[in-house]
């Protein structure tokens, strides 16, 4: 079976070098890059997700250009992991939208992706899915053909339902990352419970207003006990967007700092803001990082 895959490697290496550009970057530096359309008739020829073919080209010396504007800051190496890697985005409002259009780009290689919403009028204002066309549709299914027409090469699977205490471990189960984009108390808490169980890290960010709070918690960690307090089920199921509204500055500023936290944690790179609260009043300018 071995010997099979690496003879396939083999070929696929092969039609890389017959394929590959030679180009010249900005600086002033060489390198080889392989396009999109290429990576999908290598794939297409070969039966594999671009994925597949992506991670052989980097492993290579060859880049494929939908990343190359990444590698300033992401060895090939490292683009590799991020093909490799799975993470979960719970939640496809606000906050879901945008991680899920930011972790596509990057690469991501697998996303699942869970809600059971459909797309209404009150969330064209923030949510990068909606659109006036799309209104009425599964977020999920919108989510899905958005991500695939930004990158053909990643895998996304789907869930369409509310993430409960009795799915949340079979939802999340093998991935690497979790991501909070949920809009309830009670929901994080149980999505912090099941990858406590199952040994995950999970990226919350919550927003109201032109207030945003972000981090990152590990399974040994207290994590939102810590914010909600010893006894959650004094709170409201909604906290303060109830009342403060959600503009679209504040779920695309906490959004992008999820993503940025999934890909330290994933790269093991950077300092998390694990055990500290990231505070945002984006309105008065003021940023605060509280030790939990």
């Amino acid at each position: 079976m071995k010997e099979n895959k690496d003879n396939q490697e083999e070929k696929i290496i092969q039609e890389l070098e017959k394929v590959k550009t030679e180009v010249v970057n900005y600086p002033g530096k060489k390198y080889y890059r392989i396009s999109v359309n290429q990576v999908k008739e290598i794939g297409g020829k070969f039966q594999l997700l671009g994925r597949e073919i992506e991670i052989l080209a980097l492993k290579s010396d060859l880049i494929p250009e939908r990343y190359h504007r990444n590698l300033g800051v992401i060895s090939p190496l490292e683009q590799v992991r991020l093909l490799e890697a799975k993470v979960a985005i719970i939640g496809l409002g606000g906050l879901g939208g945008t991680i899920l259009e930011l972790l596509t780009r990057l690469g991501i290689g697998k996303l699942i992706i869970a809600d059971q919403d459909i797309i209404a009028e009150s969330n064209l204002n923030r949510q990068i899915l909606s659109k006036e066309n799309n209104l009425g549709k599964s977020k999920v299914e919108v989510a899905i053909k958005r991500a695939k027409e930004i990158n053909s090469s990643i895998e996304v699977i789907g869930h369409a339902v509310s993430v409960k205490a009795d799915n949340a471990s079979k939802i999340i189960e093998g991935a690497e990352v979790v991501v909070d984009a949920l809009d309830n108390v009670p929901s994080r808490l149980m999505l912090q419970k099941a990858c406590q169980e199952l040994h995950l890290p999970l990226v919350h960010g919550a927003i109201a207003g032109f207030n945003g709070q972000l981090t990152t918690i590990f399974p040994e960690d207290q994590g939102l006990g810590l914010i909600y307090g010893a006894n959650p089920t004094d709170l409201p199921e909604r906290g303060s967007e109830v009342t403060w509204g959600t503009p679209p500055i504040s779920p695309a500023l906490i959004a992008s700092l999820e993503a940025q936290e999934v890909i330290k944690i994933l790269l093991k790179r950077g300092k998390l803001f694990r055990n500290k609260l990231l505070y945002l009043d984006l309105e008065e300018g003021m940023a605060e990082v509280l030790d939990l």
